[in-house]
């Protein structure tokens, strides 16, 4: 009695015979498959181009999303160096925290940008960005190793924002020398959408902006 085959008998029985098919060419048009897209019996030659198409859409798609990928990139690197730009254009260091903002808040169309800082010489005491700022901020402040990104949960730093009722996400980031431990303020960016700043979003370029904004603005402090 011959041995009862199995699928993965058969299977392992072509794997191990690569030429079966040349040795039996017949077979390639006899062999019909059903189709998954033209729910039809097809030849075992069309289901392989099937298959072939199905595998360059998937990789078309996938340069696609890389290609849509790095064009985001580029006019994210491209905004920045427009705002860096003009912070180094900015000829009198009283005037950094306006650009910064403003700049900011045009460039990468940001709804609200503002910023307070503390430990600051005194030729800029009275300034808006020297306003009063309460103890529980600046700890706040100084327990921010990356950027916060979230919910307006009637953050303190939220109220500074110019229309400040009207928040829903905030991106809270830093401002810090280098690797001190402590903060010398806050960058506020606020927005009435209430998934702009979330909890779930990359920080790595918002850490960037953080550290940028701490080196222009370091000139300040006494």
């Amino acid at each position: 009695m011959s041995p009862q085959l199995d699928s993965a008998s058969i299977a392992d029985y072509l794997i191990d015979h690569p030429h079966f098919f040349e040795e039996h060419a017949e077979l390639l048009g006899r062999i019909r498959l059903t189709s998954p897209l033209l729910g039809r019996a097809i030849s075992l030659q069309e289901r392989q181009m099937e298959i072939l198409r199905e595998k360059i859409k998937v990789q078309e798609l996938h340069m696609a999303d890389l290609l849509r990928i790095a064009q985001e990139n580029d006019e994210i690197t491209s905004k920045f160096q427009a705002w860096t730009r003009a912070l180094l254009l900015a000829r009198d260091s009283a005037d950094l925290p306006q650009t910064l903002s403003t700049q900011l808040q045009a460039i990468f169309h940001v709804p609200q940008v503002t910023l307070r800082t503390w430990n600051i010489a005194a030729a800029h005491e009275g300034s808006w960005f020297t306003a009063p700022v309460s103890e529980d901020a600046r700890i706040f402040a100084n327990g921010l190793t990356t950027p916060f990104c979230g919910a307006n949960n009637d953050f303190e730093a939220a109220g500074w924002l110019e229309d400040a009722s009207t928040v829903k996400s905030v991106a809270l980031l830093p401002l810090r020398v280098g690797a001190a431990p402590e903060a010398f303020g806050l960058l506020v960016l606020g927005s009435s959408d209430a998934s702009r700043f979330s909890a779930e979003m990359a920080t790595d370029f918002l850490s960037r902006i953080g550290e940028t904004a701490s080196a222009a603005l370091a000139c300040l402090l006494r």
